[in-house]
């Protein structure tokens, strides 16, 4: 029996088999280690959007606790979100060194760690390091996550499996929200936040124990010249019933080859000339709508208080405080159910009418929906509330239909296999500084300049984003993992 011709990783992710009578079969099908992985992909970014949109809720009785500031307020609000800043670049860009896998089980070992602690934390200054390990963790996971899908899975599912996995945020966000709604009901303690944190710990558990049983990205291993390790591995993920293809044989004229002359650091690389255009692409339009999309979303219950009067002055004991923290975020997650069917469209379009036209599109319903929810400021009454709940689901719907899914899927596609994690670690770690400064400036800018002012501001963020985008539009829609940032 003669071996078959050599293929590519891609060839052989993006094959269809034939019926018995040479028929070829209408699609890729996905095997099941590709679900398995795409599964545990999902579970990192629902733990996100889980932890960091929790924080909204949990704030008020943490700060009832702890008797924070409001720059203790900015450090907590920020704290997950500078770790996830650190984490992506310094974390994430390991997955190109030690492989996707390593970095995959590892981070989730991290979450796990240090969400018991943040359960347990002592004092404000330990609840804080302890959120910036989390935010360690999940910074990993922006690269990490994305390789592990994308590298493992036919052309044709990549923007729409990718996103799809990403769209478990903004599920983690609506469940972080209810969690913290049910716990608050059930209980009347100053420490409910507490179980708000640990109701995620077995699921992580879970999550941790699934990942060890998973191949390696074959597409990192053949880069780093491994290529009978990458068939050994190939053969595992395509593993189906009936098997196909029965035999694995890899393109080997990648193997070992290995630019010696090119002593350039990874981190360097992304701004030399070939590379500018992408990290460009990459990194700015993702600060620019992480600026609206992380203040908006943790501080959400906080704006529905100070600008409808869900909140009537100070709380005059524990009882008043959790029920007016239980009326806030009943009103986020209406609007937070909006970030899944704005996913939802996005996974629809992203291969469709692709990645640049959603974006730009998505940048600017942004700045329409946050211009309606400075303009409501102007009203009393119901009117007032119509125009802001309208202006934040418009908002929720787009950034989550075009910059924030966008902007997470082009970063892992523009850059090529050798510094892909470090690139898309770059980018992610670029835009958590918007993250950052909003969490950190929302409620001393919130008290300082007003609701609209700090709306306006980031109406113009949403504008310039889809300038940027425009400008240094690249187009990855259908292309080949191997063909992408190599032309």
């Amino acid at each position: 029996m003669t071996s078959p011709n050599p293929k590519s990783v891609q060839e052989y992710l993006d094959e269809t088999p034939f019926w018995p009578d040479g028929t070829p079969v209408s699609d890729v099908p996905m095997a099941p280690m590709q679900w398995r992985i795409w599964w545990l992909a999902a579970a990192g970014k629902f733990f996100e959007g889980m932890v960091v949109f929790m924080t909204g809720v949990a704030m008020p009785l943490i700060n009832w606790e702890f008797h924070l500031t409001e720059l203790q307020r900015g450090m907590v609000g920020a704290a997950v979100l500078f770790g996830i800043l650190i984490g992506a670049s310094v974390l994430g860009g390991l997955a190109d060194h030690f492989g996707r896998k390593l970095m995959f089980i590892a981070e989730m070992a991290l979450f796990t760690f240090f969400l018991i602690l943040v359960a347990l934390s002592p004092s404000v200054l330990w609840l804080v390091i302890f959120l910036f390990g989390l935010g360690l963790a999940l910074g990993c996971d922006y690269p990490t996550a994305h390789m592990i899908i994308s590298e493992s899975i036919p052309t044709n599912f990549r923007g729409r499996l990718v996103l799809s996995a990403f769209g478990f945020q903004a599920v983690g966000a609506l469940a972080g929200t209810a969690v913290g709604f049910i716990i608050l009901k059930t209980n009347v303690s100053a420490s409910d936040w507490r179980w708000m944190y640990a109701f995620a710990i077995i699921p992580a558990l879970i999550v941790l124990a699934g990942r060890f049983f998973i191949p390696q990205s074959v597409h990192w291993l053949v880069e780093k010249g491994r290529v009978d390790e990458a068939e050994k591995e190939m053969l595992k993920l395509l593993c189906r019933n009936p098997a196909y293809p029965r035999k694995i044989v890899l393109n080997r004229k990648l193997e070992l080859q290995t630019d010696e002359s090119e002593k350039v650091p990874s981190l360097m690389k992304l701004f030399k000339k070939k590379n500018r255009r992408a990290t460009i692409l990459a990194s700015v339009p993702w600060f620019l709508q992480d600026l609206g999309t992380y203040g908006i979303g943790i501080f959400t219950p906080t704006i529905l208080a100070a600008t409808i009067g869900l909140a009537h002055g100070s709380p005059r004991n524990l009882t008043d405080l959790i029920y007016q923290d239980m009326l806030s975020a009943k009103g986020a997650a209406a609007i937070d159910a909006l970030l899944i069917f704005g996913i939802i469209a996005a996974i629809y379009f992203a291969d469709r009418f692709g990645r640049i036209q959603l974006q730009i599109a998505g940048f600017i319903g942004c700045a329409v929906g946050l211009a309606l929810a400075a303009y409501s400021t102007h009203f009393d009454g119901s009117m007032k509330m119509i125009l802001i709940f309208s202006g934040f689901m418009i908002f929720n719907f787009m950034t989550n239909m075009g910059p924030n899914a966008m902007t997470y899927l082009l970063a892992g596609e523009v850059f090529p296999t050798k510094i892909r994690g470090v690139g898309a670690g770059f980018a992610a770690s670029f835009a958590k500084m918007g993250a950052v400064l909003t969490a950190f400036l929302f409620p001393i800018l919130l008290k300082d300049i007003g609701t609209q002012t700090l709306l306006l501001l980031l109406v113009g963020a949403s504008l310039i984003g889809a300038w940027v985008t425009w400008v240094f539009r690249i187009e990855t829609n259908g292309i080949s993992m191997e063909k992408l940032g190599t032309e």
